[in-house]
């Protein structure tokens, strides 16, 4: 309890219980225990973030590595995580931060910003990323509102599983976000994650408005790779703009889960699927594919991501070829 802080999102109920109100959950936390995502945790009647700076990984990443394909591409991101989730996914590919116990560091929000600059022109921001950072709240809101105010750029890598208040508090502060979709049935997300699709798509829905965001979706094979499934998935983006970027990604045996990777054929049929509705679908995961933009009105190509990043018939934003704008941020 040493660097806990008070928690922010909480109300205090009879016999020194509390009540989180950060993620909708809500999260009814007696004097003494946690919450589920094991982070926040009621001492005499106050809920305090047991995981305030935190740090349970570190690295400099490709922006690619969000994954985020139209933003900054090429450059280099911040990307930290601390311990705990809000969810409880039999696939958790970061189960031993998420789930289990992790060692973790101190760090101060201005070591994280020192840490951006010495990345010089190539690091543009942080990420908050390997966990869930929403169960991060606070420490997450006070980086981000400090180096967005020294001009750099925040991402978030999150399940979306947060209530409306906190959402719209962190957003000013947020340039980019990817976002999982795990799957596009509210009985999904009950038997595998331990949540609701309702909130994840509020999520989306508000922040497609106020920031830069894609979609991931990790595809496991007998659970959510119905071609129905994803074509609600992809039409449901494309009613809030089908420019969205979707990333349909391989499933690996991981954690809880031993069904066998998902076949390559199955991700392909689901990206063609999903290119009915959405613009730009990429895949994840699956060796060899290709991962490069095309104008969605020529076929032209924009983008090629092998050994690194180049433009082909990408100009200032547009298709040379036919002039379709083409929404890539910081290319």
């Amino acid at each position: 309890m040493d660097n806990a802080i008070e928690a922010l999102y909480y109300r205090k109920l009879n016999n020194q219980a509390v009540q989180c109100q950060l993620c909708p959950h809500s999260c009814g936390i007696k004097e003494g225990a946690r919450g589920k995502c094991r982070v926040r945790r009621n001492v005499g009647g106050t809920l305090y973030a047991e995981n305030y700076g935190q740090i349970a990984a570190i690295a400099m990443d490709p922006v690619e590595k969000k994954p985020l394909y139209h933003y900054y591409p090429g450059k280099y991101i911040l990307s930290i995580g601390t311990v705990g989730c809000n969810f409880s996914c039999s696939f958790c590919q970061n189960y031993q931060i998420a789930h289990e116990a992790a060692g973790t560091k101190q760090a101060s929000p201005h070591y994280i910003l020192s840490l951006c600059r010495q990345g010089d022109e190539e690091c543009i921001g942080a990420a908050y990323t390997y966990n869930e950072p929403n169960v991060w709240y606070e420490y997450v809101l006070e980086t981000a509102e400090l180096i967005s105010k020294e001009s750099y750029k925040n991402v978030l890598v999150s399940n979306g599983y947060i209530s409306e208040e906190p959402l719209r508090e962190l957003l000013p502060y947020i340039d980019a976000m990817n976002i999982d979709v795990k799957g596009f049935s509210e009985k999904y997300y009950e038997d595998i994650c331990g949540g609701t699709l309702r909130d994840v798509q509020r999520t989306v829905e508000i922040s497609a408005e106020k920031a830069h965001v894609e979609i991931t979706t990790l595809i496991v094979p007998g659970y959510n790779d119905s071609v129905e499934e994803i074509r609600s998935l992809a039409s449901w983006l494309a009613g809030i703009n089908p420019a969205i970027p979707l990333h349909l990604t391989r499933y690996y045996p991981q954690y809880k889960m031993s069904a066998p990777p998902t076949p390559i054929d199955t991700i392909m049929r689901l990206k063609e699927e999903a290119g009915e509705f959405l613009d730009y679908v990429y895949t994840g995961n699956v060796y060899g594919g290709d991962n490069n933009t095309y104008c969605p009105t020529c076929g032209a190509l924009l983008v090629r991501r092998d050994a690194g990043i180049t433009t082909e018939h990408f100009d200032d934003g547009l298709c040379s070829k036919c002039g379709t704008e083409i929404p890539i941020i910081g290319l």
